[in-house]
């Protein structure tokens, strides 16, 4: 198929993708977006919230249309390291079933919004009678580049979030619950990839989200690339390297059940650590994962999982290189800066001769080039 269609950016001149500039990641076909909403029945909304120099923040909602407190679907949920606040996630792994859209934010802001995700979904038609409801709310705590004690993520936000949220192209990088965000070194946000493996000998689908906020040294196709030009403020100090979290949402129409998506979810954060992820103390990296048949009849026989976990490995690796690609630099409270992963500098590095064992591999300059 041809190179899926670029999304829209939220930042000015759209950057290129991991596919625009060569970069492919496994070998199954994406979908025609390359992006979770080519799950059908599957919707992303944002709302960015953006006062410079002092607030880069925002919210992101991943909305499955068929789920509600009446019509759960099944769905997985998997922590690598805890240092998170998942918020569902206890009724989520007891039961299975997801009730709500995921919505993604900061980290003192995550309370606020589960609050109005909770009011926007009692006022959704069916819901009259509904007398209990578990919101799903994962964060990253972006307060290096934002002001992030202000909890500026309002109800009003989370509302535009989910009543926007559509589907087509996927906003990536500064965008949403990625506004502020850093992974790897280098500023990163939203991204977003699908694949469309052959599992017990159908076509299906399956789409993942993340919000990249989480330490390490990048890799890029097995190549690591640190930055030259750290990210600093005030006496040069940056984000820890070896903290940070990384929030992934996958969806996916093949007819699987809780269990299953449990197992997906976990091959979803194992992917983190082929970008590099640390998995430090501070690290909250967590995945959901649902399907949208909730009615498709028998699951898929485990034995025919392989490559759909293929595809979830894949698709993650590729969706935080994207969230990075898409992610321009951004300069935050006390002139904290972070740069941009540079697309000239990158293609340089992967151009190179791969490293050998042991090799730290080289640093790309710290600035937005393209």
């Amino acid at each position: 198929m041809g190179t899926p269609p670029r999304p829209p950016s939220a930042h000015g001149p759209t950057r290129p993708r991991a596919r625009d500039l060569g970069v492919v990641v496994g070998s199954c076909g994406t979908g025609p977006l390359n992006a979770i909403t080519d799950v059908p029945g599957v919707r992303v909304g944002h709302t960015t919230v953006r006062r410079p120099p002092d607030v880069h923040t925002g919210v992101t909602a991943v909305v499955p249309d068929l789920a509600g407190p009446g019509t759960p679907l099944p769905a997985g949920v998997f922590t690598g390291n805890g240092y998170g606040k998942l918020i569902g996630t206890t009724q989520l792994t007891e039961l299975g079933a997801l009730e709500t859209p995921v919505l993604l934010t900061s980290t003192l802001s995550a309370f606020r919004v589960a609050d109005a995700l909770v009011g926007w979904v009692l006022e959704r038609p069916g819901c009259e009678e509904v007398r209990s409801l578990n919101p799903v709310v994962g964060e990253c705590n972006d307060g290096f580049l934002s002001d992030i004690r202000a909890r500026p993520v309002h109800e009003e936000h989370v509302r535009a979030a989910l009543d926007t949220a559509s589907g087509g192209p996927v906003a990536e990088g500064c965008v949403g619950a990625g506004t502020g965000t850093v992974a790897l070194g280098f500023k990163a946000g939203v991204g977003t990839a699908s694949r469309v493996p052959t599992v017990g000998n159908r076509r299906r689908t399956v789409g993942v989200l993340v919000q990249a906020n989480f330490g390490g040294t990048l890799r890029v196709l097995g190549r690591p690339l640190a930055p030259r030009s750290p990210a600093a403020g005030p006496g040069g100090t940056g984000p820890d390297t070896d903290v940070g979290s990384c929030m992934i949402v996958v969806a996916t129409d093949a007819p699987l059940d809780a269990r299953q998506l449990t197992r997906v979810a976990r091959r979803a954060v194992f992917a983190l650590a082929r970008t590099g992820a640390a998995y430090g103390h501070g690290s909250g990296d967590y995945a959901v994962a649902f399907g949208t048949r909730p009615d498709a009849g028998r699951p898929v026989a485990d034995a025919d999982l392989d490559p759909l976990f293929e595809a979830v490995l894949d698709g993650v690796e590729e969706a935080v290189l994207n969230s990075l690609l898409a992610a321009v630099p951004t300069t935050g409270p006390g002139g904290r800066t972070v740069p941009a992963l540079p697309v000239d500098a990158l293609l340089a590095a992967l151009a190179g001769p791969a490293p050998g064992f042991g090799d730290a591999g080289p640093a790309v300059a710290g600035h937005g080039g393209t």
